[in-house]
Formats: structure tokens, C-alpha cells, sequence
């Protein structure tokens, strides 16, 4: 009896969890970077549940869109330093040789520095590669991609990993990147559950708006 009390208990939980975490997810993906730094500022609870309900959605995938980067930079010298843009955990960090500085909302590492995406406290041109794993939440991405291209050196790698099915339009997308200043290295398409882009910076982002760097926001449903 004790057993079917606790059973019921935990799916509750699990359907409350889940209610949580779709509700914190519309919030990332409908407002600014800046609306979720001051959320989570309020709720750091909040964000550990949220990276909870994250953690169970990708660990249905046949793999990790952070393993396909982390093999990347393994190829790359390690001299190479790294931006890691909304790090989670910092699996990326754990993973390499390279130095990476890790930016999230929340720490869940003492590796993570807490911050806006939007507002790293980085030097302008002062890192090798960035990295987006699954990190482009926001209505301002056009300010975040620009951040990015804001510590990138000249030549430098941009990598973004993301929901294959926020992407409406990809050839509208690689045209907006154009605009931010980079340049297309390689698309990988193939799977059903991420899409993976290797960037390089050409320069400056020129002024205004880029219209075709939306992406639908991920939101999940109800299981």
C-alpha cells in the first residue's frame, strides 16, 4: 500500500516537474536575455529545475550535440581558448584541454561566471572558438550572436548546436549570420534532433536588423 502511495507521490511530482519546466522553457524562448537573467536572479531554484527538465529531454536523443563539439575541439590545438555560451554544467570545460570560460544564468559549477548573454565580461577579440550548445534562447539574438562576434579574433570559430526543428528557414539563417560577420565553414543537417553549424568571424556584424535569424521557440509538449 505504502509502495502504490509512493508511486503516485513520485508520478505527481514528475507531471509537476514537467508542468514547470515546459512554463520556464516559454519563458526563455519568449523573452530577452535579459528577462531570464533577472528570473532566475529571483528563482536560482528555478534554473536548477529547469536544467533538470532539459537533462531528461536530451537524454532521449541517440546523442549529445555537446560530445559532437567536445570531438571538435579535441581535433583543434588545445592552446585554443574558449567562450562557452550558457555552459549548463560545463561538460564542454570538463571535457578539453582548452581553457573555456563558462557563462550561464545560474551557476551549477563553481567554473560558471553568472551573466547576460548578452553582456559577457570578456575583451573584445580576446578568444578562438565560441560555443552555443543548445544555448540560443532569447527574443534578442541578433544582440547575442553579436556578443559572440565581440570576443571572437578575426578567423575565429563560432559553434552552434541546435533544435533541428526551431530552424523555419536555414538558408534566411546562414544569411542573417553573413550580416553578423560570419562565414559559413559547415552545416551538418543529418539529424532529426539538432542541427550543427561551424562558423567562422570575417568581421564586424554590419548595422541592422538581420530578419532572418529568427528560430521558433522550443517549446515541448505534454507527455
Amino acid at each position: 500500500r505504502s509502495g502504490r502511495s509512493a508511486a503516485l507521490r513520485a508520478r505527481m511530482e514528475e507531471r509537476l516537474l514537467g508542468a514547470r519546466f515546459r512554463y520556464l522553457n516559454q519563458q526563455l524562448y519568449t523573452g530577452s536575455s535579459q528577462d531570464a537573467a533577472r528570473l532566475f536572479r529571483a528563482d536560482p531554484a528555478a534554473f536548477h529545475l529547469y536544467h533538470r527538465g532539459f537533462e531528461r529531454q536530451v537524454r532521449r536523443w541517440p546523442e549529445r550535440p555537446v560530445q559532437r563539439i567536445v570531438r571538435y575541439l579535441r581535433r583543434r590545438p588545445a592552446s585554443l581558448v574558449v567562450a562557452d555560451f550558457g555552459c549548463g554544467d560545463c561538460t564542454l570545460a570538463a571535457s578539453v584541454r582548452n581553457r573555456v570560460h563558462c557563462f550561464d544564468l545560474v551557476p551549477l559549477s563553481p567554473r560558471v561566471t553568472v551573466c547576460d548573454m548578452a553582456k559577457v565580461p570578456l575583451a573584445d577579440e580576446s578568444v578562438d572558438v565560441a560555443v552555443f550548445c543548445l544555448a540560443l534562447m532569447g527574443t534578442n539574438l541578433q544582440e547575442i550572436l553579436g556578443e559572440a562576434n565581440r570576443v571572437l579574433k578575426l578567423g575565429g570559430t563560432l559553434m552552434v548546436a541546435e533544435v533541428a526543428s526551431r530552424f523555419e528557414d536555414t538558408r534566411a539563417f546562414l544569411k542573417a549570420m553573413t550580416q553578423l560577420g560570419f562565414r559559413t565553414v559547415s552545416k551538418d543537417l543529418s539529424s532529426s534532433y539538432f542541427y550543427l553549424f561551424e562558423f567562422a568571424k570575417t568581421g564586424s556584424a554590419r548595422p541592422g536588423p538581420a530578419p532572418g535569424l529568427r528560430l521558433r521557440p522550443c517549446l515541448y509538449k505534454r507527455r
